[in-house]
């Protein structure tokens, strides 16, 4: 199983690819990965200089349409060039690539073959001027108004990681970084409805606009962004949904790792049945 991986904002091939070692590492060999660096040049993401000091890049550098789009073809191009693969792979802003690049082909062109036959989305969301773009019914200003303090909080307590590098008299035993997040819009515990899911009303949206391919989605309870990652998810038709119990990051812990090794595992033997 040949996988692309797409990193977040901020970030690069090389840091997600270590983010990535290890549940990588408890999974079969013939399941191969292929990282990606992203077309811009960016400013590191808040709190990653302080764990990994090399290149940064970004999909787009501002969250316009066009550049979207834009990113949308350098992902076909990419594909062209580096594939075939059987799935895609994304964190965080490489998830709102992916995802936002599958709804447009189910609006736009829905009768063209998908380069991917299952997508794992982590930490991810969908940009919302993409259903704006693609004409959708159900975002209601609350979305907008969720995504706002969501990125906001997302900042500060990614923000602290650098904080706590320059004075690790900061560091308090058994606290993790993510458990202090404040101001949460959320209850992990708790699903939402499809009538409104943090702002999205998906008992309006066309039933033909959504994500049809076998999807994976890991996202932590602690995640200011938790919001996001549950209106992706509710894109999808054919979806596994897996907290992994902290916050914007992918935990290398054994129970962490393993999990979601055998997500990736049953999703390989799921798209080779099809």
């Amino acid at each position: 199983m040949k996988v692309l991986g797409l990193h977040g904002h901020g970030t690069s091939a090389q840091i997600f690819k270590s983010q990535t070692a290890a549940f990588r590492a408890k999974l079969p060999k013939h399941f191969t990965f292929d990282f990606a660096d992203a077309p811009y040049p960016s400013a590191p993401a808040p709190g990653i200089q302080a764990v990994f000091d090399s290149g940064h890049y970004t999909f787009w550098p501002q969250p316009t349409t066009a550049l979207i789009r834009g990113a949308h073809q350098w992902l076909a191009d990419h594909v062209a060039a580096h594939g075939p693969y059987d799935a895609v792979m994304g964190f965080s802003q490489g998830c709102a690539l992916i995802s936002s690049f599958l709804l447009r082909h189910a609006r736009e062109t829905p009768d063209a073959l998908l380069p991917f036959r299952a997508a794992v989305f982590v930490c991810g969301g969908v940009p919302l001027q993409v259903l704006a773009d693609l004409g959708l019914p159900g975002v209601t200003p609350r979305a907008h108004e969720v995504n706002e303090v969501t990125g906001r909080l997302l900042k500060e307590t990614a923000g602290r990681l650098s904080e706590l590098a320059g004075d690790l008299s900061k560091i308090r035993p058994g606290v993790g970084l993510w458990d202090d997040a404040l101001g949460l819009l959320h209850d992990p515990a708790k699903l939402p409805e499809e009538r409104d899911v943090f702002g999205l009303d998906f008992t309006v949206m066309p039933t033909e606009v959504r994500i049809k391919i076998p999807t994976v989605h890991v996202y932590g309870g602690l995640d200011p962004r938790w919001p996001s990652s549950m209106q992706l998810a509710y894109f999808c038709d054919d979806r596994k949904m897996y907290d992994h119990g902290g916050g914007h990051d992918i935990p290398r812990s054994t129970e962490v790792s393993v999990k979601i090794a055998s997500l990736f595992e049953e999703l390989s033997e799921k798209i080779g049945r099809e």
